[in-house]
């Protein structure tokens, strides 16, 4: 993932406020900004991700060159099924994908920074009602 590098969330407010960032950059993409989205995910390149980030921006860039990731990745090779299948099952199945990798990006940092009951308790609570 290329472009300016963001804060890393360390408690559960910040891993929250990431999570809404980051979805309402994917709801962007999918959505008002359907149409440049479209544009960007050209079956001829290679492997393209949909990234939401953390200001509720979205980007389609290839994936990390690092092994392992830093983070989880998205959906790898969004592009290659655009022009074969009707456009809106294609976003839909983008959709799906991008709502696995939000979650598996919030639990990684959960995970990392060793949330505790009370912690996650608090994190789950969010989740369930603001989300």
């Amino acid at each position: 993932m290329e472009g300016i590098p963001h804060p890393v969330p360390r408690t559960v407010e910040e891993v929250f406020s990431d999570f809404k960032g980051r979805r309402a950059g994917l709801i962007k993409a999918l959505t008002t900004d359907v149409e440049k989205f479209y544009q960007q995910c050209d079956p001829d390149k290679e492997n393209l991700c949909l990234y939401g980030l953390p200001n509720e921006t979205w980007e389609v860039n290839l994936p990390v060159e690092e092994v392992p990731p830093e983070l989880p990745e998205p959906a790898l090779g969004i592009n290659f099924a655009r022009d074969g299948m009707q456009e809106k099952d294609w976003l839909s199945l983008v959709a799906v994908h991008s709502d696995s990798w939000l979650l598996a990006v919030a639990f990684y940092f959960g995970a990392r920074f060793g949330f505790g009951k009370n912690e996650r308790y608090d994190y789950f609570s969010k989740h369930s009602t603001e989300g």
